[in-house]
């Protein structure tokens, strides 16, 4: 028990952030309460093999990621080292590189989406994760290990692996979580098309699409793209740079 509780424990959170919106927050403060990590590492994707091109450039990803977490009441680093990578990015060597850097007796925590375990089969290596790190599942509404659409052998591993809190934080790696409380259903694509169609200062504002905007995105975010003309075109979210002003601290 004294080994258990001596392990260093950190929750890894990827995803493309593009943008960072209410339901990545919400994950975030459910493992928080759930696993109660050491540290929330918080993980913006560089080029990820398996999406299309992306919204907006990583600084600004990284940016507004920063702005997001940034008020959580916890230990929260912002890790860029897949957005500095110049090739595609793929899972498992992100993980190793974490295990390498964080040590073998860590307890890792790597979170994803129900939309991603619909498809971990076809990710590089994916069995091999299993000797990397914990994964720890956000649920969505309507989703079940039993679904049609999650591979059989994913549904299997995540079943015989599934633990307790205080198992995964006294064990580095193997175990599994589907967070059932947590189900939210937030695209980041029906973001971008009210970006898109909404106010910008060229145009009138449009009341409905604003409110709706406030309750999905973090309002520091909704101001920066605001600020930075994200998502208006893809020239623009891609090529303006983030302002002197942005916070640099992790």
């Amino acid at each position: 028990m004294r080994e258990a509780a001596a392990r260093r424990c950190v929750a890894v959170l990827g995803g493309s952030f593009d943008p960072v919106h209410a339901g990545h927050l919400a994950l975030a403060s459910y493992f928080a309460k759930w696993l109660v990590p050491d540290e929330l590492r918080i993980l913006p994707a560089g080029n990820p093999w398996q999406k299309p091109a992306l919204g907006a450039s990583a600084e600004h990803r990284v940016a507004m990621a920063r702005l997001a977490f940034g008020g959580l009441a916890m230990p929260v680093v912002i890790d860029e080292q897949e957005v500095r990578r110049d090739t595609p990015t793929y899972t498992i060597d992100t993980i190793r590189e974490l295990r390498q850097e964080l040590g073998g007796d860590a307890s890792i925590a790597f979170i994803i989406g129900a939309d991603q375990l619909q498809r971990l089969d076809t990710w590089k290596e994916w069995r091999s994760l299993f000797d990397a790190t914990h994964l720890c599942v956000a649920s969505r509404p309507g989703f079940n290990l039993d679904a049609a659409s999650i591979p059989a052998e994913v549904a299997r591993e995540f079943r015989r692996r599934e633990a307790s809190a205080d198992q995964m934080r006294g064990s580095p790696h193997g175990l599994t979580h589907i967070a059932t409380a947590l189900q939210f259903d937030v695209a980041a694509t029906e973001i971008r098309t009210l970006l898109q169609a909404g106010p910008q200062e060229t145009a009138k504002p449009d009341a409905a699409a604003q409110a709706q905007l406030r309750r999905l995105l973090p309002d520091a975010v909704l101001d920066y793209i605001k600020q930075h003309h994200l998502y208006e075109n893809e020239w623009t979210s891609k090529n303006c740079k983030p302002s002197s002003s942005t916070p640099s601290k992790t």
